[in-house]
């Protein structure tokens, strides 16, 4: 039989749902809580914020939920995104392993955010919605909310971290493109902002902050909703298109993954392309094992504490149970800006917790030592994210030819680096420092927040 690198599916193969795992956990998340009461609430706190239709997404139980026609046809201008084996990067490593992956690059945004963001604003327009804010951390997601809002006929005001809006100015002017407005966070547009330039007008800020900022926006205009790009449960919904057309390609390659692996800043690329082979694990008794793999400068899963939080800087969201380091922690500046998040999504959390999933942590120098492998044997250069993702893989395949075995590996190759030369261009140099967050420092970060545990 004739071996081939690309599996690809078909326009009329691509699901027509999403999979909310909440059908099949064992252990359902406990609920998101009023930050003045500590009491739990229900869908109309989050009424101010999102779309009604999405609040009904962010707490349904339903296992599937119907992909919107016009939802549909936007995904196929890029879906089903194809899955490789990559063979050359086996070839690279001398791996009895199979390696393969799925690339969420090719579309308008060069990442998996699409899935979400045309969704959103999808439901936002339906609703009557003017305008819509939001945060970016490294850019995709912003990209990839600017050119669906923009097709919707949505505004749109996006708040980026401003250590990314200085490091990857390309972005931006994607986000200009695309007609969106991009302003620096933390900035003295809010009150959030103009609090923590007081106390650090050099802030490099943080995504934490920036949420906080595009909340403060939303709030004060009825026809202006906020919009998330990752951590909430039907952002999350959104992005499990990836590992559902994923189920299928491994199937058209007659293989089946021992183990499934995405990076980790919030959770939606990594739970988009988990959760369908966890509903497999929890509902026919596969044994695929899911990891995830995060920045040691940013370690929420591997070193950060269970517990109730905000979302975001300036405590506007509800409390959260998650995995986090604490909702007022300014990461370092690693380029890998969509994983600089203090918290993790309350699904993944629970997930951990339960041990269905496992996490890891690396450092940033490795991680892009794996990306360039990868860009070398497979053609594509991978966003600082994915590069994570990437290094996870390797670590994966040389334990098994350590161990004498050999393995399936899937990872999600959740976008392209095209817009982030400048961090492969201070890696050639030899100057992208490595960072590691101490327990210590998580401790003294935890400290600083008196909330329920």
């Amino acid at each position: 039989m004739k071996k081939t690198t690309r599996i690809l599916l078909s326009e009329k193969e691509m699901p027509c749902q999403w999979y909310n795992i909440q059908a099949d956990m064992p252990n359902k998340p406990m609920p998101p809580l009023n930050p003045v009461t500590h009491e739990p609430i229900g869908p109309e706190a989050l009424a101010p914020v999102f779309p009604m239709e999405l609040i009904k997404q962010e707490v349904s139980s339903e296992r599937y939920i119907d992909i919107p026609e016009e939802v549909l046809d936007l995904y196929k201008t890029y879906r089903p995104s194809p899955m490789f084996r990559a063979i050359n990067l086996e070839k690279a490593l001398g791996t009895k392993s199979k390696i393969y992956y799925k690339y969420e690059g090719g579309n308008y945004s060069g990442s998996h955010k699409a899935n979400t963001a045309i969704a959103q604003a999808y439901y936002n327009k339906k609703e009557g919605i003017k305008r819509i804010t939001t945060e970016t951390g490294a850019g995709q997601w912003g990209s990839a909310m600017s050119y669906a809002c923009h097709h919707f006929g949505l505004e749109l005001l996006v708040f980026m971290v401003k250590v990314s809006y200085d490091q990857k100015p390309g972005r931006k002017l994607l986000m200009n493109t695309y007609n969106a407005r991009v302003i620096p966070s933390p900035s003295s547009m809010t009150a959030a902002g103009r609090k923590i330039l007081e106390q650090d007008p050099n802030s490099p800020g943080s995504l934490g902050i920036a949420i906080s900022e595009a909340m403060e926006i939303a709030v004060q205009d009825p026809y202006t909703k906020y919009s998330l790009g990752s951590v909430l449960n039907h952002v999350i919904l959104h992005q499990t298109i990836i590992g559902q057309e994923a189920l299928l390609q491994m199937e058209k390659a007659g293989d089946y993954p021992d183990v499934v692996i995405g990076c980790f800043g919030g959770g939606s690329n990594f739970s988009g392309i988990a959760f369908p082979f966890i509903r497999e694990n929890l509902t026919k008794g596969t044994k695929t094992r899911c990891l995830t793999v995060e920045p040691s400068s940013c370690p929420k899963l591997t070193k950060g504490k269970f517990m109730y939080d905000f979302g975001d800087s300036a405590g506007m969201t509800p409390l959260l149970p998650m995995y986090t380091l604490g909702h007022n922690f300014i990461p370092e500046k690693i380029h890998a800006g969509g994983l600089r998040y203090h918290g993790a999504g309350v699904l993944v959390s629970q997930l951990l917790k339960d041990g269905l999933v496992e996490a890891k942590a690396k450092m940033q120098r490795e991680c892009f030592e794996a990306g360039v492998l990868f860009a070398r044997a497979e053609g594509i250069l991978p966003a600082p994210e994915s590069n994570y993702a990437i290094a996870g893989a390797l670590d994966e395949a040389r334990k098994a030819d350590i161990e004498g075995v050999s393995k399936t590996i899937l990872f999600n190759l959740s976008g392209h680096g095209h817009f982030d030369i400048s961090a492969y261009e201070k890696f050639f140099e030899g100057n992208l420092p490595d960072h590691e967050l101490t327990s210590a420092e998580v401790d003294a970060s935890i400290a600083k927040i008196d909330l329920p545990v």
